[in-house]
């Protein structure tokens, strides 16, 4: 139970701003610069107190702190439904949602940061193969459990929920481990190597689908051809941009060094990363694999240089800016949940089944494991969580339109968060039990006297 005190406080921070917005508002619109940006000012002020408050609620009961931010949205998003809509206007505020679109860039910059290739191509095979099968049957049980309930839906929409349960959230599942201790399980290295990989060979096919929309939003259809083009568009992007990267960024970094003002690190780090998402987004690709791929190439022996002077490591760095971002989306995204849509028939069963779903094709990829002896159902559980990655999947598609139709419908994009929710309410404990319920096996530990990578030692879980 927790003290009053924090209801209280929590009620007061929902409802008495509410009132005060309708108080002032009447309706008018906004005409100078002033009163463009009060609202921004307002809503980012309810965002951020919002946020924390539903991230403390969830951390005091043992969840990530990213679903309280989502609920707590959800909460906003609907107190129309009661009466009190004066918030409604943060949904559609302009601003707001470009700082959500930053936050969606940070975030995955912040997954980047926390991955690394040599450890990605360490852990073999197994993670290769759990990846690939926790990609391919999720997104075809997607596809087919949106076409049965949804046959008057374009293919377009039963192709792109499919990619939405491809993603598997690896910051969950890392923290998980870490909070147990069991980091050097070689079932946790496959664990960990899949997450990277799946979601690198997610934002490929999001980048297949993605360019199948936006030409048939012009009229058009891409051949078998022109699939394969966007494949090796985005494969040769990040290929390219790793080879290239690497020897690139270490001699920008020396260089930079020598200068002497501060922030020099931070800015030129998020300025790497805000021109590899606008390269991608140049070249047709989502934004988000620029800067992935950004936080992919940096590594810590790229800036020493600035961290043997004193300095701050990249990731303390970029934390307060991804504080401040990134529950902007998270919050934004429950937002647009409209919980009246469960009222139409068949959306409250597809979020079922289509939970049903992503749980399935997880554990499907146990499969994959090449390895005897290893804890097959803790690979496949901590494959579960679809968290922050399968949230940004849903919110481009529901950005994404044919002539006038959403390709991603307001019922749709709300059954679909209600799976990202429950795939990642239910994977800590569930890996938890899994992981625990025997004791670790001499054979199933990675030497902790084995070199461990820079972003390694100096990993820290944001969500």
């Amino acid at each position: 139970m927790f003290r009053r005190k924090y209801f209280w406080i929590m009620i007061a921070g929902l409802l008495l701003p509410a009132v005060a917005v309708h108080s002032q508002s009447g309706g008018v619109h906004p005409a100078t610069a002033e009163e463009l940006i009060l609202p921004v000012l307002f809503g980012v002020a309810v965002i951020l107190v919002a946020a924390k408050l539903g991230a403390d609620v969830f951390v005091r009961i043992g969840q990530p702190p990213v679903l309280g931010e989502l609920i707590i949205g959800v909460i906003i998003g609907n107190l129309g439904l009661v009466g009190l809509d004066a918030l409604g206007f943060i949904k559609g505020n302009e601003i707001i949602n470009s700082l959500s679109e930053l936050g969606v860039i940070l975030l995955l910059f912040s997954v980047g940061l926390e991955s690394n290739v040599e450890e990605m191509l360490s852990v073999g095979l197994s993670s290769l193969l759990v990846a690939t099968i926790g990609v391919v049957i999720p997104f075809f049980l997607g596809w087919g459990v949106a076409a049965v309930f949804f046959p008057n839906e374009s293919v377009y929409a039963h192709v792109f929920i499919g990619a939405t349960l491809c993603a598997t959230s690896v910051g969950i599942t890392a923290r998980v481990l870490k909070d147990l201790g069991k980091v050097h399980l070689k079932e946790s290295k496959i664990i960990l190597g899949a997450a990277v990989i799946d979601d690198i060979q997610g934002l490929v096919i999001l980048a297949v689908v993605q360019g199948i929309i936006l030409a048939a939003n012009k009229g058009g259809a891409v051949s078998a051809g022109g699939v394969g083009w966007i494949i090796g568009k985005a494969v040769l992007f990040l290929a390219g941009s790793i080879v290239l990267g690497r020897y690139l960024s270490p001699r920008v970094f020396k260089l930079a060094s020598a200068l002497r003002a501060r922030g020099i690190l931070l800015a030129l780090s998020l300025s790497f990363c805000f021109l590899m998402a606008w390269i991608a987004g140049q070249i047709q690709l989502a934004p988000i694999v620029g800067a992935f791929t950004a936080g992919l190439l940096l590594d810590e022996v790229h800036y020493e240089d600035f961290i043997s002077r004193g300095e701050h490591t990249l990731t303390e760095l970029i934390e307060p800016i991804a504080d401040f971002l990134i529950p902007i989306f998270f919050v934004l995204m429950g937002i647009k949940v409209q919980l009246a849509g469960f009222a139409r028939v068949g959306v409250l069963g597809f979020a079922a089944v289509l939970t049903v779903a992503a749980i399935i094709g997880k554990l499907a990829c146990s499969a994959g494991i090449v390895e005897k002896g290893l804890d097959r159902l803790s690979v496949s559980l901590g494959m579960i969580p679809r968290g922050e990655v399968g949230l940004i999947f849903a919110a481009i598609g529901s950005q994404l339109v044919i002539g006038e139709h959403p390709v991603i419908s307001s019922g749709i994009f709300s059954a679909v968060v209600i799976m990202v929710i429950v795939t990642t309410l239910i994977t800590p404990p569930l890996l938890r039990w899994s992981i625990t319920r025997s004791t670790g096996k001499e054979s199933r530990e990675i030497a902790p006297e084995l070199p461990r990578t820079p972003k390694e030692r100096h990993r820290k879980v944001i969500y």
